[in-house]
Order: structure tokens, then sequence, then C-alpha cells
């Protein structure tokens, strides 16, 4: 099974105890068993979770989320895991909720108007990836004779989020082994008739770091020349 999908790791010699584990990952089949698409990491040691891998294909995101309400919209943020191990791989999300008449201005835009900007703190304790952001509508202001990238209405923005590996990630681990991850979201709000002051949103995320399960298994179940 391993050599019809083309993940044998030949990287060890096959005197190796290593020699003929497949490169992990993940493949999502269909009813028929007609492979939809698959989730590999470069790194052998980073695993995608199966919620995030869930909300790729799927978007379910059964986590609790935290709500923050201001003048202009509502931020729901979470993240499809609150329980990871090292090279763990989640997924952030930020949903937005913009009040009647509100738009915020996509990234992209010109003319000194302030996009949408979620930043995330950079760290060896971790590896964040680009923002997906949702298609933006055009909107024509025909007073200034411009047209400019906005998001109105509900907007989910998402991105993967991977825990390091455990020597770098335990000196950043609270009591309880708890890693707690802080970022901002930034946005400008306008109506039909002005403009606001832009605001910043602190964002924390709080994720339980499991360490690596490093048990081996039963003698009986072990390869030969293994014990």
């Amino acid at each position: 099974m391993i050599r019809a999908f083309g993940i044998l790791n030949e990287d060890f010699p096959r005197d190796n105890a290593w020699f003929g584990v497949p490169y992990p990952g993940m493949y999502i089949l269909d009813e028929r068993g007609v492979v939809k698409a698959k989730h590999f990491e470069d790194d052998r040691r980073e695993r995608y979770t199966a919620a995030s891998i869930l909300f790729h294909e799927l978007g379910e995101d059964g986590s609790a989320k935290t709500t923050i309400d201001t003048p202009h919209l509502k931020i729901s943020y979470g993240a499809t895991d609150l329980t990871l191990s090292p090279g763990g791989r989640t997924t952030l999300i930020v949903d937005l909720e913009l009040k009647t008449g509100m738009h915020v201005y996509a990234p992209g835009v010109e003319g000194g108007y302030i996009p949408i900007d979620w930043k995330m703190p950079e760290s060896k304790g971790w590896l964040v990836q680009p923002i997906t952001y949702p298609a933006s509508r055009k909107l024509n202001l025909p007073e200034i004779h411009e047209t400019v990238p906005v998001y109105s209405g509900s907007v989910r923005l998402s991105r993967d989020f991977t825990v390091g590996q455990q020597p770098e990630v335990e000196p950043l681990l609270g009591p309880e082994r708890m890693l707690t991850v802080e970022g901002s979201f930034r946005y400008q709000a306008c109506d039909e008739r002005q403009c606001f002051p832009p605001r910043s949103v602190s964002l924390t995320w709080t994720f339980k770091i499991d360490p690596l399960d490093a048990q081996r298994a039963p003698v009986e179940l072990r390869r030969k020349g293994e014990r």
C-alpha cells in the first residue's frame, strides 16, 4: 500500500529499523476510493491535524470562538484545535461580521486607504503561514472617481499555524503546558458618508501542548532485529 501511493521513504538504508516507513501525510478519498486531496509537509516531523484538514476541505470549524464587538464590526476568532503536539499544524480563523452599511478595505487597495491587517508575531516556537483571503468586491466612489476593493457583510480569514519542535517550544510553555500566542487585527471602517479612525484589536490564542509520545511499541510488534 505504501509503495502504491508512492510515499515509501527510501532515505534510510535497508538494514535500518526505519526503512519502509511512509512519508507522513493524509489523503482524502471519496466514497469510490478516488483521491480528492492530499496533505503533506516537507518536514516529516510536522503534521496537519485532522480538524485542520476538515476545515480546509469541508469548512468545518467546530472549536469555540472568542467574540469581540466594536462599533463597526464583530470579530469572532479561534482555532481548529485546542490541544497540539510539537510539529502539529492547526488553522487559525478570524470571522468578521460588519454592521449594516459598513465596509473595510481589502489588501491591495491603493490611494491612501488602509486595508485590513492581521498580524502574528514571529517566534522559534511556531511558524505562521500567510493569510487566506476571500474574494473582495469593487466599490465605486463616483464623487472622487475611484473604485476600491472592499469587504462587507460576513468575511472569513484563515491561516495555518505550526507548533515548533519540542526544544524550541518547551521554553515558551506556561503552567500546565499552555502556549499563549498574541496577535492583532487592524482595520479602517467606512460607511456611505465617512471613514472612521483606524482601530486595532488584540487577539489571543491559547493551546495545550502535549509532549511527544516516545513510548516504544510492545516488543512483540517491533521489527525483527530491533528488539
